[in-house]
Order: structure tokens, then C-alpha cells, then sequence
């Protein structure tokens, strides 16, 4: 029933990013060219995002999913090196191709081959993220 519900949730994710033009690049690239061509369509998406968010937020608050477990944890709001990192790379990446990892792969169905390539290069970055991450932690040996 979860993968049903799963599956349910997903395609109407999917259809709202069709419907709201964020699969587009050249919408999503005019909402981002703020000096010059600047297309302020997506500014409703995105609060058509954030303010059910804030609300779904509060009423969860003390319930539990009616298909079982938890809701997950409301998320730190930490500002660290990896989330300045990750927010750059996710900024410059979005910025370049117009895409983000949802709409990317909600483009996969009609973009051809440069949606394929990008999608490919985004799972290889996300396959990489460990490494990366461990290899910058480590402790510079004192000469």
C-alpha cells in the first residue's frame, strides 16, 4: 500500500512540474536572469510549495502517517560547509542546464539526449558526494 501511495504521490509531483512549466529550462533560466529577461511564473510555484509545506509542518506535529512510521524530524537550520557546498553546486547547476534533480528526471520522457547526459552526470556527482566528503574531512598530517 506505501508503494501505491508512493507511486500516487510521485506522478502528481511529476504532473506539477509539467503543468508548471519547471521542466522548461528556458522558463526556469528566465526565472533566474533577474537583470534581464526575467520570467516571475515559477515564484508561485515555488510558494505554492512552501506555504502547504509550513502547514503540513504544523499539523503533523504529535501524529504519526497513516500508513505507518514517523514523520520525519524537522531539519536543522545549521548552516555548514556542506550545505553552502551543496547549495552552490545544486545553484550553479540549476543555473547552467535549467534543471534540478526532480524536473531532470521528470524530463527524461521527452528531452533527448542532453536531459540523459545531465541526469547521468547528476547521479555520478551524487555517487561521488562520499567520497568527496571523506577526503575533505580528513585531518592535513601536522609537518
Amino acid at each position: 500500500m506505501r508503494n501505491l501511495f508512493a507511486l500516487l504521490a510521485g506522478s502528481l509531483f511529476g504532473a506539477g512540474l509539467f503543468v508548471s512549466g519547471m521542466i522548461d529550462t528556458a522558463k526556469v533560466q528566465g526565472w533566474l536572469d533577474v537583470f534581464g529577461n526575467w520570467d516571475p511564473t515559477l515564484a508561485f510555484v515555488m510558494g505554492g510549495a512552501i506555504v502547504p509545506m509550513f502547514f503540513a509542518w504544523q499539523i503533523t506535529k504529535g501524529r504519526t502517517p497513516a500508513l505507518g512510521g514517523i514523520f520525519p524530524p524537522k531539519p536543522d537550520p545549521i548552516v555548514d560547509r556542506n550545505l553552502v557546498v551543496g547549495s552552490v553546486l545544486f545553484g550553479a547547476g540549476w543555473g547552467l542546464a535549467g534543471l534540478c534533480p526532480g524536473p531532470a528526471i521528470a524530463s527524461l520522457t521527452f528531452g533527448g539526449t542532453s536531459n540523459l547526459v545531465f541526469v547521468a552526470a547528476m547521479l555520478g556527482g551524487m555517487a561521488l558526494v562520499p567520497s568527496i566528503r571523506s577526503w575533505l574531512e580528513k585531518p592535513v598530517p601536522a609537518e
